[in-house]
């Protein structure tokens, strides 16, 4: 885990501004972590149906009963990694994608790392100060069969953002509604300012104004 921190936050460290951190996926881990080190490096942290954990809890602590994809992880204690099934591939992750971009992701897939250190099976540890300071969206995959919608619901709760978006999309949208996601994506970040009125409008945002309290904290130091 502290290994994906420091690539990181070494790349937080060479901005001049506060930046949009999109994770997708397990990489939630890394950017929940990644945020609570760099707080005032952020200026919007997106969970794309990524995985957002409490304080204190690991990926392997909960399950995801509606997923695929879990029951279909190959794991390899000994060499520390694990990998999806490639028969599983298009069910679990690209239901919804062209053909063209199946055969891509099939070239791209690569295990990812399992040991005792590794995102997976690290507990997260969070602050109200730092990572709770920071404003968070969650954008929603509600055809998700990887990470499943009642699992992002479960996790978007127990850790609430500051507002919800939502795509009708498996977990690659980058692949099957790039546009949509990139809308999704500029409004969680507020380049599309009237869009995120109409999201902070909504009802379901009901901690924004801490980012507002934030602020005021930080320019006080």
């Amino acid at each position: 885990m502290q290994d994906y921190v420091d690539t990181i936050t070494k790349v937080l460290d060479e901005q001049d501004e506060p930046v949009v951190i999109v994770a997708h996926s397990r990489a939630g881990l890394q950017a929940t972590q990644a945020v609570e080190a760099r707080p005032r490096k952020i200026h919007t942290l997106v969970y794309l149906a990524a995985v957002l954990l409490p304080n204190g809890v690991r990926l392997l602590d909960w399950t995801d009963p509606d997923s695929v994809l879990w029951p279909n992880v190959d794991f390899n204690e000994q060499e520390g990694w694990d990998m999806i099934r490639p028969e599983i591939y298009r069910e679990s992750i690209y239901h919804d994608c062209s053909d063209e971009d199946v055969a891509l992701a099939y070239t791209l897939l690569t295990p990812e790392p399992r040991g005792p250190n590794s995102p997976t099976n690290t507990a997260i540890r969070t602050t109200s100060a730092n990572f709770g300071s920071v404003p968070k969206v969650y954008i929603e995959l509600s055809q998700d069969r990887a990470i499943s919608a009642p699992f992002q619901r479960r996790m978007y709760t127990a850790t609430p953002c500051d507002f919800l978006l939502s795509i009708g999309a498996s977990h690659s949208a980058y692949f099957s509604q790039p546009d949509e996601l990139a809308r999704n994506i500029l409004i969680a970040g507020g380049d599309l300012g009237d869009q995120r009125k109409k999201a902070l409008d909504a009802g379901r945002n009901p901690v924004w104004p801490r980012r507002e309290a934030a602020d005021e904290q930080i320019n006080a130091t």
